[in-house]
């Protein structure tokens, strides 16, 4: 199991960035593929970007592509999200999530696909 905390999230307005920082437990997590996913009030959790274990891949939900970027520094035990051009849509809790796959070579876009979660951080982007 792999304990996640994020930080980075508050109140920015339409146009501003915010920079998401998802901090693990164990210095295994280098061998895991992360991703990042969000909730918004009244929705389900959808997918927002994922990367490989070694940061050669990465994915992103089109509603967010071109805008987000997502990285790791295994030496640091971080993952984080970089949040540009943010929109009123783009307000929700936000997770990052691990799948315990050692060295797997996929980003992962399905929540079933993860096995551990932080308790999320709080994005607020307003008009």
């Amino acid at each position: 199991q792999v304990q996640l905390v994020e930080s980075g999230g508050g109140l920015v307005q339409a146009g501003g960035s915010l920079r998401l920082s998802c901090a693990a437990s164990r210095h295994t997590f280098r061998w895991y593929p992360m991703g990042w996913f969000r909730q918004a009030p009244g929705k389900e959790r959808e997918f927002v970007a994922a990367i490989t274990w070694n940061g050669d891949s990465t994915y992103y939900a089109d509603s967010v592509k071109a805008r987000f970027t997502i990285s790791r520094d295994n030496a640091k035990n971080m993952v984080y999200l970089q949040m540009n051009s943010l929109k009123p849509e783009d307000t929700a809790v936000y997770y990052c999530a691990a799948r315990l796959d050692y060295r797997g070579s996929y980003a992962y876009s399905a929540e079933y696909d993860y096995n551990d979660w932080g308790q999320g951080t709080q994005v607020t982007v307003s008009s």
